[in-house]
């Protein structure tokens, strides 16, 4: 994992859930993982536009966090399965509402994306 440089402000809520669902995809894995993509298959087929290193890296730190588990089946060819924790599950009505929020301001956000300068971006 990560070694910090900087010391976690634990004062501040935002920072602890950042630590565990910070990264491009972490929500989105939490949000496969509890609709039933449980296999890394799956779970790319669910986020697609990621990519499968980017994916395994980020559930390791869920993983890491205590917000997934792995079950490695000895198989052949192995099998391997993720599934939340009950710490996984409580970030799930948090992302619903991060969730229903972005459905809800898709067209303001999308339309101020759009009237962007590319010298604002920077």
């Amino acid at each position: 994992m990560y070694e910090r440089k900087i010391p976690i402000n634990t004062t501040c809520g935002v920072e602890v859930a950042q630590l565990v669902i910070g990264g491009k995809w972490k929500s989105w894995l939490i949000r496969a993982i509890n609709t039933g993509s449980h296999r890394p298959v799956d779970i790319q087929r669910a986020i697609p536009t990621a990519t499968k290193r980017v994916l395994t890296q980020q559930l390791n730190e869920l993983e890491e966090y205590g917000a997934v588990y792995k079950i490695v089946y000895a198989e052949v060819p192995m099998r391997v399965e993720y599934f939340l924790t009950e710490l996984g599950e409580s970030l799930i009505p948090l992302i619903k509402i991060m969730d229903d929020w972005g459905l809800k301001n898709i067209g303001t956000v999308l339309h101020q994306e759009k009237n962007l300068n590319p010298e604002e971006l920077s």
